[in-house]
């Protein structure tokens, strides 16, 4: 059956952590009273109060912006010392729906815009979202007998991964450096960062005559919360030949950005 759950596209949940944002060495908002904003198909966003964001630092924009769930959207530059950032901080101003009026009184930042954001007295990696309370990652010994190929190579083959299961993500497993065919890597500058694991280097992989960029990743030093990873390689299961787990192949996984997706695919139940 149908639950209201899925039903919903928009949810608005006040967060108890205290919420930062600086670009250069100033904090341009500090706030214990920010929303969270959970969108269907779309990443969590921090809402700041009016008051929480000094007004000086904002120079209004004529740009605009209209969003079915919300209303319109106003913006303003950002403006600290000799930086300038255009149309960096916005607010629903004209809103047409009960979920717009709730944030009518909050500003919003472009995540990249600035410089760093912390939650309590920790800095987020940049990755382009907040963190979600209603994510978990959890990394997990396996003995799962998991093989990769690319054209007809088998680039790495293990009884013995660290699969890690994050909520809306497919599944990943992360090879010991033994059991990948190290000879067949190639270096890439390629760095990414995750709030929930932290910053990843990267790997291509070279099959013939085909260089496949960026397939392979792995965290040097994750954060505190998720060790187990730290120095193992993971392979991007959608870019290669084919990615067995116990002799069966793995097809594609769903990706989903917000809480408001992962109930999409299970099935609800009422005793009533």
């Amino acid at each position: 059956m149908t639950s209201p759950l899925q039903s919903f596209d928009l949810y608005i949940e006040p967060s108890p952590r205290q919420v930062r944002v600086r670009v250069g060495e100033t904090f341009i908002a500090t706030t214990r009273s920010a929303l969270l904003v959970h969108e269907r198909e779309r990443l969590p966003v921090y809402y700041f109060p009016l008051e929480s964001v000094e007004s000086s630092w904002l120079e209004p924009s004529t740009h605009k912006s209209e969003c079915a769930r919300k209303g319109v959207a106003s913006y303003w530059h950002l403006v600290v010392g000799d930086r300038r950032v255009e149309n960096a901080v916005w607010r629903y101003s004209e809103p047409t729906t009960d979920a717009g009026r709730a944030l009518e009184h909050y500003y919003a930042f472009e995540w990249k815009a600035v410089d760093a954001w912390y939650e309590e007295e920790e800095p987020l990696f940049l990755h382009p979202h907040a963190r979600d309370p209603y994510k978990r990652v959890d990394a997990i010994n396996s003995s799962r007998h998991v093989r990769v190929l690319i054209g007809d190579q088998v680039v790495a083959e293990s009884r013995n991964t660290v699969a890690v299961f994050e909520t809306g993500l497919p599944t990943r497993y992360y090879f010991p450096l033994q059991d990948v065919a190290a000879k067949w890597l190639r270096p890439s500058t390629t760095l990414t960062s995750c709030p929930y694991k932290g910053q990843a280097h990267y790997w291509s992989v070279q099959a013939g005559d085909t260089l496949h960029k960026d397939v392979v990743w792995y965290y040097p030093t994750p954060i505190p919360e998720i060790p187990k990873i730290a120095g193992l390689l993971a392979f991007y299961q959608e870019r290669v030949t084919r990615f067995e787990v116990d002799g069966v192949a793995v097809s594609d996984e769903p990706w989903h950005r917000s809480v408001l997706d992962f109930f999409n695919h299970g099935t609800f139940y009422s005793l009533r």
